[in-house]
């Protein structure tokens, strides 16, 4: 299939896909004419990444799952510590975020809230 009707399928624009493709996510093969050609196991896998993503993990998270992103239950990857441990990782990452977004937002309404004082 074209890219065209892989993007349909799957909700994800041409652009990403061309994006996950340049960072070996995804692979298509090139027909006579130069344009990218997927098979339809593109599809699930398109579908495993934008899932991914949508969960809260990076590129680069995704791409250390790479190994697992063709199985349907990334549970049964020949490493099935290695989802944990990135959704862990990413997490961590969040939560420390989130931490910092807080401590940021608190100090604003004492602004906030200074200014308002007589």
């Amino acid at each position: 299939m074209q890219i065209g009707e892989l993007a349909r399928r799957t909700g994800v624009s041409r652009r990403a896909l061309r994006y996950y493709e340049q960072h070996d996510l995804l692979h298509s093969r090139r027909g006579p004419n130069g344009w990218r050609d997927y098979d339809e196991a593109a599809v699930d896998r398109v579908l495993r990444i934008a899932e991914m993503i949508g969960n809260g993990l990076t590129l680069d998270g995704v791409k250390q799952l790479a190994p697992c992103l063709d199985m349907h239950d990334s549970s049964n990857c020949d490493d099935p510590g290695l989802p944990l441990q990135t959704y862990q990782d990413r997490l961590a990452v969040l939560d420390d975020r989130l931490a910092r977004l807080q401590h940021h937002r608190g100090r604003l309404i004492d602004q906030i809230q200074a200014l308002h004082s007589p």
